[in-house]
């Protein structure tokens, strides 16, 4: 299969990169540096195709050096996202406008910037979207407050996700979105319940019986369904 990811420098993104390859798969890992990314040169495998692609920017991606863009795309998984401030600077009295537009600029308006862009190989390839977000964006599940731009931009990302499934249902592309779980990854500060390896393998368990759920279904890496 031709998968693209973004956000696939660290963390969960490199992650998903490692597995697809050791699957055989052809890999796009989007970055904003792709040539910064040393993680990647130990996965030595020349079935991984870098792309520079700012997803908060409307730029088109770039290949690098030899790569190109598959005429058909199976599998996309928006990963690339930000949490944006830490500590108090998403409470109630701190949070910005400034940090409001940041987060939801890269969390929610960042994955459509990717379909819109890759719609045609992705109509080619009759591809399953997943949508990356978090159960912090899950308003029946907030029970605790604060973090308003994660929240919001995570809650926004579920929107864009369920909408985009309607609309491309007709094309054969069918879109989730899904909760990785609190993974131990370098925006949590390496707290959480799961690593890395566990919330992947079980994603793409779910990537892979996609159309067991319905399009634009909330869905947890071990495949329960989450209420938005």
């Amino acid at each position: 299969m031709n998968i693209v990811i973004t956000g696939a420098n660290r963390g969960l993104g490199l992650g998903l990169v490692a597995h697809y390859l050791a699957q055989g798969h052809e890999l796009w890992a989007c970055a904003r540096n792709p040539c910064e990314v040393t993680a990647w040169d130990a996965l030595a495998s020349s079935s991984l195709h870098p792309v520079r692609w700012d997803v908060a920017d409307d730029a088109p991606p770039q290949c690098m050096g030899s790569c190109t863009w598959p005429s058909a795309i199976h599998v996309l998984i928006n990963n690339a996202g930000i949490y944006g401030p830490v500590g108090t600077g998403q409470s109630l009295q701190n949070v910005s406008s400034k940090c409001m537009l940041d987060v939801f600029n890269v969390d929610a308006i960042g994955p459509l910037r990717v379909v819109q862009h890759l719609l045609p190989a992705l109509r080619e390839g009759d591809a399953t979207v997943a949508n990356i977000a978090s159960k912090m964006g899950s308003i029946s599940d907030n029970s605790s407050g604060g973090n308003y731009a994660y929240r919001a931009a995570k809650t926004a990302l579920m929107m864009v996700s369920k909408s985009m499934a309607v609309d491309l249902a007709d094309s054969g592309i069918h879109v989730i979105t899904l909760h990785p779980g609190w993974v131990k990854t370098d925006m949590t500060d390496h707290h959480g319940l799961i690593n890395v390896a566990t919330s992947v393998q079980g994603m793409s368990n779910v990537i892979s019986r996609a159309c067991d759920y319905l399009p634009g279904d909330f869905i947890a890496f071990d495949g329960t369904l989450i209420g938005f």
